[in-house]
């Protein structure tokens, strides 16, 4: 972080003074966490061994097909899943992005490309939220019979039971509760035509007319964590902060930025908490 505290107190000095603020996360945020880094093949197949040995990748395995051919596999992998991010904990950073949004007169909004519900673990509200790729606790069904999207078992803090050394699911699987077909997350996935998009896109026009609101604001967008590999976030945060606004991009490998914005390159949590420090400092 040595390198960066120009950079640090440049971001510092933007939040400051700041009236509206975006936060942008990408796949990077949750690694802080201890949730697991699915960067290339290799870093899918340390974090899920069994797929390495079947010469499953992720771009794989994250397709609808499976739910149809092969739904225990299917729900193996996003079972897997939806248990580790309903009982991992969020890290301090999404504690110090709260922080800095309560203080702005003019408010935030969260638009993130992760399933995973950090977000909402952490206490933002869901009306503050664009999971732009869906979430994994909530749910549609396979045959689409009318029932819509709804949530996976909120009380539940494991709702699939895996078989680790297969990864395949264990009987019974998520089902519709309107028709009994085998239901699947309501995640945008690869090559994935029948992902129902309604619940993301009433989160989108909430958001958007906010941005109209603040349009003439002094407008803040912090990125943390988000690559070129799937860059809808990177866009999009690109897009909201100009030509006026101001973007902070933290990411340790592809911290690249237009001119005359902030790219800091050092991973999420250690740079939003050396930017807090520095933002006691000044008041």
């Amino acid at each position: 972080m040595t390198g960066n505290m120009e950079l640090v107190e440049k971001a510092a000095e933007a939040i400051e003074s700041a009236e509206a603020l975006v936060i942008g996360a990408g796949a990077g945020m949750g690694v802080d966490s201890g949730l697991p880094d699915f960067r290339g093949d290799q870093g899918f197949w340390r974090a899920y061994p069994p797929y390495e040995k079947l010469g499953l990748s992720f771009v794989t395995m994250a397709n609808p097909d499976w739910f149809s051919r092969d739904p225990r596999l299917g729900w193996g992998f996003y079972g897997h899943r939806l248990n580790l991010y309903r009982t991992t904990v969020p890290h301090d950073g999404f504690r110090i992005l709260k922080k800095w949004c309560k203080r702005l007169p003019l408010g935030y909004f969260v638009f993130t490309s992760n399933v995973d519900g950090q977000f909402q673990r952490a206490g933002f509200p869901s009306d503050r939220i664009v999971e732009v790729h869906g979430a994994i606790d909530w749910l549609q069904c396979t045959a689409e019979c009318g029932v819509g999207i709804y949530e996976c078992d909120p009380s539940d803090p494991q709702p699939v039971k895996v078989d680790e050394q297969t990864m395949r699911a264990v009987d019974p699987l998520p089902a519709c509760p309107q028709c009994g077909a085998v239901a699947r997350p309501n995640i945008l996935m690869f090559g994935d035509w029948g992902w129902d998009g309604r619940r993301t896109g009433g989160q989108e026009e909430l958001m958007n007319s906010w941005l109209r609101e603040v349009r003439d604001a002094r407008l803040v967008v912090v990125e943390c964590g988000s690559g070129q590999a799937i860059s809808t976030v990177r866009h999009f945060c690109e897009g909201v902060s100009s030509p006026s606004g101001t973007l902070i991009r933290i990411n340790p490998r592809e911290p690249e930025v237009p001119a005359g914005q902030i790219g800091i390159a050092d991973g999420a949590l250690e740079t939003l908490q050396a930017i807090d420090k520095k933002l006691d400092e000044m008041c």
